[in-house]
């Protein structure tokens, strides 16, 4: 039986979210003046508040207004470096790196499953001691250059789940012959916390919370 601890990443190991910081800090190192269009990026929330677009729409949007219509792999590497060591400094919950920590001493394999850009979540799991990523994608143009377009599903609610599942096939794995510890902050996992077999909600949001209360999943505070 290969045992699996799958992690969340945003607000789940992290004390905040690291989309848009990440977005902001590449701007900033890449095309300072990029971050006059910083307020348009609210403006895009509301869009899809209002339900005029999905959320990996959201996520093109915002990639294009603050990382243009593509960036070089060899340029963006520095910076996914340095904001992983950021990351790394200021936004990891303490109690995050005793359970990373302890699962590996357990001798589980350590996944971090997040709707996060693959493109700077790999430095980050990496110096977590991660040993797999599934994370949302981004397609690639001429000479490799990066685009503001989602490769596949954007890996957040459902898409989460079936990526996992996916994910589960090319390591030639199935279902019955792992036992799966699945650790998130929020609701739209519950479809992966239901499918998990030790399921924990983590510094859990009010809707979460209630959801753990009626399916019995034990609460826990990486925050301290």
């Amino acid at each position: 039986m290969t045992e699996l601890a799958i992690y969340d990443m945003d607000r789940t190991i992290t004390r905040t979210g690291t989309y848009t910081p990440f977005l902001i800090h590449a701007a900033l190192r890449l095309a300072p003046w990029r971050l006059l269009l910083v307020p348009f990026v609210p403006l895009a929330m509301l869009t899809y508040v209002a339900g005029i677009i999905d959320r990996k729409r959201l996520k093109e949007v915002n990639q294009r207004l603050l990382l243009g219509g593509g960036v070089s792999p060899a340029k963006l590497a520095p910076v996914t470096a340095s904001f992983a060591d950021a990351v790394m400094r200021t936004n990891i919950h303490p109690g995050a790196l005793r359970q990373i920590a302890e699962d590996r001493a357990a001798g589980r394999r350590l996944v971090l499953a997040t709707a996060s850009y693959r493109l700077y979540v790999s430095a980050i799991a990496e110096r977590l001691g991660f040993d797999d990523v599934i994370a949302t994608g981004t397609m690639h143009g001429l000479d490799d250059r990066i685009l503001p377009k989602v490769d596949g599903e954007n890996c957040y609610g459902p898409a989460k789940l079936r990526m996992i599942e996916a994910w589960l096939g090319t390591q030639q794995l199935a279902r019955g012959d792992v036992r799966v510890r699945f650790y998130s902050d929020h609701v739209s996992d519950g479809c992966v916390l239901d499918w998990a077999d030790a399921p924990f909600a983590v510094n859990a949001s009010a809707k979460l919370r209630v959801m753990a209360g009626q399916k019995g999943w034990p609460l826990l505070d990486w925050g301290v």
